[in-house]
């Protein structure tokens, strides 16, 4: 189990792209890659059986554990600071927002029956649930994406608390769900579907007031709307800023007391999940899968979140002031140096100092393995 998984983070840095590129480099550093803790170098059979066989759960289990494991060690690295607030979270909001969407990965259809997708395509997809503040997920479900994104909202936020925020598009609406999010007192911000039937209860501004154009209490009309969601809530329409245009768009939300403009400043905030989805998609392993099963599909995926948060946690501790993209590739330059990246990372971009303090990759520690 330890080898696998030291073989898979290792195909997530190097971006190998096959099963053979995986197991040849690793022969080839062999001796390095013994005082790991004594990983051996996996056979190509032998990993790809891996791969298929062994249950992705205790992928998933292990994300979870070391995310978790690094909250409890470092616990600001668990949640957003004043010097590192990120840009897109309206600063006059003290409260944690979540932001929920999906990501479609594309896989080979001829090879890959379980997730057909359309007539020639098959994907998997990853449903998550984004800590917009401290810009690590809170909820993830990786499966094969045959299905609407709402039938997972409820679990997405199952486990979001009173006085929380959450952001999410439009795909994610149902109001059923939004009346219980509603009923456990969390607020929520997402667009509203074109075919929405409403009357307006109420009208918060006469007239358009810069940006805003109508902000108002409505009330669902049909019979199957109003039962789900029995009670007002409102709705704002404004003008956005889209690739450089105007554009007017609709905004619904059980909060009724924010202005207008936050309304919208929380749904652009939602952007930050783009941005996640972004980096993993164009620095991780997350296109050239190494086996065609659903259950190796799942090992590679989780072990992409995986090496995200090790390398994320490995920034904070540094303080690390460029971007995810310069330390992954980093990271990827130096992967057989026993060097102390803490020492490096600190240091980098300064003038001055060297870096010679070796490294222990004989206490390479991840949760559930004895060290």
């Amino acid at each position: 189990m330890w080898s696998h998984v030291v073989s898979m983070l290792f195909a997530q840095i190097s971006g190998a792209i096959s099963l053979n590129d995986v197991c040849d480099n690793l022969r080839n550093h062999g001796g390095i890659l013994a005082t790991i803790r004594g990983a051996l170098v996996p056979s190509r059979n032998g990993l790809s059986h891996a791969n298929k066989v062994r249950n992705s759960a205790m992928a998933e289990e292990l994300f979870w554990e070391t995310l978790a494991h690094h909250e409890q060690q470092t616990p600001s690295f668990g949640r957003s600071g004043p010097r590192k607030r990120k840009r897109g979270i309206p600063r006059r909001f003290k409260r944690i927002i979540h932001a929920v969407d999906s990501s479609t990965i594309k896989l080979v259809a001829n090879c890959i029956t379980w997730a057909k997708h359309r007539r020639r395509k098959a994907a998997a997809k990853l449903h998550l649930r984004l800590n917009v503040g401290s810009f690590l997920p809170g909820f993830a479900i990786v499966e094969a994406a045959d299905h609407n994104d709402n039938f997972r909202a409820r679990e997405l936020c199952a486990a979001i608390l009173a006085g929380e925020i959450v952001v999410f598009d439009k795909a994610y609406v149902d109001f059923r769900h939004l009346f219980d999010l509603a009923r456990r007192g969390v607020f929520w911000v997402t667009r509203a579907k074109d075919n929405m039937k409403y009357r307006v209860v109420k009208r918060l501004i006469k007239k358009p007031v810069g940006n805003i154009l109508r902000d108002d209490i409505i009330m669902l009309t049909t019979k199957k709307s109003k039962a789900a969601y029995p009670e007002t809530f409102r709705r704002v329409i404004a003008l956005v800023e889209v690739d450089g245009k105007m554009q007017e768009m609709t905004f619904i939300t059980n909060h009724t007391e924010w202005a207008a403009n936050s309304v919208c400043e929380l749904y652009q905030s939602r952007w930050e999940i783009e941005v996640f989805f972004k980096q993993i998609k164009q620095n991780l392993k997350l296109c050239d899968f190494l086996g065609n099963s659903a259950n190796a599909v799942g090992w590679q995926v989780w072990m992409a979140l995986l090496v995200y948060v090790l390398l994320r946690y490995l920034g904070h501790v540094s303080d690390w002031n460029h971007s995810f993209s310069r330390l992954f590739t980093l990271i990827r330059g130096m992967l057989w140096d026993k060097m102390a990246l803490g020492e490096i990372l600190g240091r980098y971009g300064t003038a001055g100092g060297s870096f010679r303090m070796l490294g222990r990759p004989d206490q390479a520690y991840l949760p559930g393995f004895t060290p």
